[in-house]
C-alpha cells in the first residue's frame, strides 16, 4: 500500500497553542495481475487516516485534510519540543475481481504507516515595545 507523506502547516516549526494543520495527498492503488492463470484486478482506496502528532497523541479521521485556509485536521501542541516526528498511517479498504467478474470486498483493511516528518514546537510570549 502507498505510504503517504504528511504535510504540516505552518512548516517545520510551530508554536504551542497555535492550530497546526495536517494534511496528506490520498492515493488510490490500482493493480492488475495474473494469479493462477486468472486475471485479477485490485483497487485499494484510503478509508481512514491516523495522525500521530509526535507528542504522544493521535487522532483518526476519514478526511485526508486540506491545506490552509482549511482546518480539517488540526492539532494544538501543549508543550514545546524539538525534533518531534509526526506521521500519518493510512488505512485502505480493498476490493478485487477475478476474470472481469463482480467486485468483492477483501473483508479486512490494510494499514500503511507513513514516514515521519521533523517538527519543532516553540513557545512564544508577547513583548510590549514603544514605537
Amino acid at each position: 500500500m502507498p505510504r503517504l507523506t504528511l504535510t504540516i502547516q505552518p512548516g517545520e516549526a510551530t508554536l504551542v497553542n497555535v492550530p497546526t494543520i495536517f494534511h496528506t495527498r490520498p492515493t488510490t492503488l490500482r493493480r492488475s495481475l495474473t494469479l493462477l492463470g486468472q486475471d485479477v484486478d485490485v483497487v485499494a482506496r484510503p478509508s481512514s487516516y491516523t495522525w500521530h502528532h509526535g507528542d504522544g497523541t493521535a487522532q483518526t479521521t476519514s478526511s485526508p485534510g486540506r491545506p490552509y485556509p482549511a482546518k480539517d485536521v488540526v492539532h494544538r501542541y501543549r508543550e514545546p519540543g524539538s525534533r518531534l516526528t509526526p506521521s500519518v498511517d493510512t488505512t485502505y479498504t480493498v476490493r478485487y475481481r477475478v476474470g472481469g467478474g463482480g467486485w468483492t470486498d477483501l473483508g479486512a483493511t490494510l494499514t500503511a504507516p507513513g514516514p515521519s516528518t521533523a517538527l519543532d514546537v516553540d513557545e512564544a510570549a508577547p513583548v510590549l515595545v514603544k514605537p
